[in-house]
């Protein structure tokens, strides 16, 4: 018996050490790591393999990219996201895996291998997804990895963990960006009506609604298994980073754990809607004598906050027509302070010319569609004309607001919009204009500005 009994406290003394360890977290040994791969497929070219049908890969190839996600915090799931390059990147993915604590294995900015073949790859709507397949009705679907089947698979390079520099981005620009890669967005708050809730539902999966100061919106989407479920939504503004992922269409975040979101600065000031301003007028028109597809409207928000459109419209009267003969409705759009917003009648041929997208693309024939004799009103939600270009009535041609195959350009030391046409506040270039005119039509993109305050 007293054999016995040393026995057991010689074995519980060799465990003491283990068992006192306050962090699963270890540094991966090198003896797993991997030299002798070397890379024989890029991204571009694993793109061009896929389809939006699930394929097995045949061939042996190897590709290389860096992990970018973390199951450390509970908010990723048996998945993997590894990207092409740590700054920079231009492509991502997604590899399914039926493993736990997976951060311990594939620490974030872990350079890895992936053996390609035998997986089965799939690409929708450009989210490529790798791992094995099962199938559902005669379907095949991506399914994970077994866990013995991984390692097979997902070889880390001996190279030093990189600082993974995430994307800088807006949320209106996110559908340039490539998906499942890490970005940053700035100046972003959980929207109102949600402040005070749970970062989770508890073993839910939760959408959180996150805010810009223009009121573009992003899903932040949330496991209610994290370790941060109960948190409370942070109040303030800020920074935050994450995984770009998509459902379908519409882009989504995820972030890796709390320290992921740094909200200390103070919300935005509130947008006030319905309300009567003369900050907002029209800074610049635009009939391009060499391509009419570039004709283009711009309006400038002359206050130190931003503006909701709210019930705001820009009317036309053609030629000398004393009717509206058409309107755009700006409800939706809110114009930043001390800012521009574009509108065009084309935005495919705007970006090609101008090399960015309008902020709001309508209908030709159109306020935005002028061929350059026709006249505007700016009307706020009350009613009230604000700002107007032209005299209503009156055909521009061969007068002082006519910019046929030119442009009118408010000139810089105006500042708010003026209800009654006063030809003092405009440069006006144009083919057959009165008097004071500029006699010199304009080409496009070199002779405009649009979205710049000139």
């Amino acid at each position: 018996m007293k054999n016995l009994l040393f026995a057991i406290a010689m074995v519980a003394l060799l465990l003491l050490p283990f068992s006192c360890v306050k962090s699963s977290e270890f540094d991966i040994p090198k003896e797993n790591c991997n030299t002798d791969l070397k890379a024989n497929i890029s991204f571009v070219e694993l793109d061009s393999l896929s389809t939006e049908e699930v394929v097995q890969i045949k061939d042996s190839l190897i590709l290389e990219g860096y992990v970018i996600s973390s199951d450390k915090a509970g908010n990723f799931f048996s998945t993997l996201f590894i990207q092409d390059k740590p700054s920079k990147p231009t492509y991502g993915l997604q590899l399914e895996v039926d493993i736990r604590q997976s951060h311990l294995l594939y620490p974030e900015g872990s350079k890895v291998f992936l053996s390609l073949k035998d997986l089965y790859l799939v690409n929708k709507e450009g989210n490529i997804r790798l791992g094995s397949a099962f199938s559902s009705f005669g379907n095949l679907s991506i399914g994970r990895l077994p866990n013995q089947k991984v390692f097979e698979h997902v070889l880390i390079a001996c190279d030093d963990q990189e600082n993974v520099e995430p994307l800088l981005s807006t949320i209106s620009a996110l559908d340039t960006l490539p998906i499942n890669t890490l970005i940053k967005l700035e100046g972003l708050e959980f929207v109102d009506e949600e402040l005070g809730e749970l970062m989770a539902v508890a073993a839910e999966e939760t959408e959180r609604r996150l805010q810009d100061c223009e009121e573009n919106e992003l899903v932040l989407l949330n496991s209610g298994y994290a370790d941060f479920q109960a948190e409370i939504l942070p109040e303030g503004n800020g920074i935050i980073t994450g995984v770009l992922v998509k459902d379908g269409k519409n882009p989504q975040l995820i972030i890796r754990s709390l320290e992921d979101i740094a909200f200390t600065d103070e919300r935005c000031p509130e947008i006030i809607t319905e309300f009567m301003s003369t900050q907002i007028f029209i800074t610049e028109l635009a009939d391009p004598d060499n391509n009419s597809g570039a004709r283009f409207v711009e309006l400038y928000n002359a206050a130190s906050e931003p503006l909701d459109l709210n019930k705001w419209i820009l009317r036309r009267y053609t030629n000398d027509g004393t009717e509206v003969s058409s309107t755009i409705d700006l409800s939706g759009l809110v114009i930043g302070a001390e800012s521009t917003l574009v509108i065009s009648p084309n935005a495919e041929e705007f970006q090609l010319v101008y090399g960015f997208a309008p902020d709001l693309e309508v209908s030709t024939n159109s306020p935005a569609d002028s061929n350059g004799d026709d006249n505007l009103e700016l009307v706020d939600a009350f009613g009230n004309i604000i700002d107007v270009f032209g005299v209503v009535g009156e055909d521009g041609s061969n007068t002082n607001h006519e910019f046929e195959d030119g442009r009118a350009i408010r000139n810089p030391n105006i500042a708010e919009g003026n209800p009654t046409y006063t030809f003092s506040e405009w440069t006006l270039f144009n083919d057959t204009g009165d008097a004071g005119t500029i006699k010199l039509p304009q080409n496009a993109p070199q002779d405009f500005t649009p979205g710049l305050r000139d």
